[in-house]
């Protein structure tokens, strides 16, 4: 099995920065791409960022030219920078992990991100 944990989410105002990181454990070799989702109050889960075994990234319109995704694969760990947030940003953040059909099949335990105005 492959264990993601997630770390550095928070309360921040409106046009600050925060930056998420998430740990892979376990069954490392499982693992494919990597990604970003996140879901707010009464919506349904989306896709923030995602990146590939060799860095390739696609961005959600939402975050393109704010956000930023990046990974580590010597330390197991995938990034996500976030900048000029706003309160739309609110949500709990998913870290996830594809197999190599694709399917993300492994999710951390999510880290709630709070933008105030």
């Amino acid at each position: 099995q492959v264990q993601l944990v997630e770390s550095g989410g928070g309360l921040v105002q409106a046009g600050g920065s925060l930056r998420l990181s998430c740990a892979a454990s376990g069954s490392i070799f499982r693992l494919n791409g990597m990604g970003w989702f996140r879901q707010a109050p009464g919506k349904q889960r989306e896709v923030v960022a995602t990146i590939s075994k060799s860095g390739s990234a696609n961005y959600a319109d939402s975050v393109k030219g704010r956000f930023t995704i990046a990974r580590d694969n010597a330390k197991n760990t995938v990034y996500l920078q976030m900048n000029s947030l706003t309160p739309e940003d609110t949500a709990v953040y998913y870290c996830s992990g594809s197999n190599w059909k694709g399917t993300y099949d492994y999710w951390g335990q999510g880290a709630q991100v709070t933008v105030s105005s």
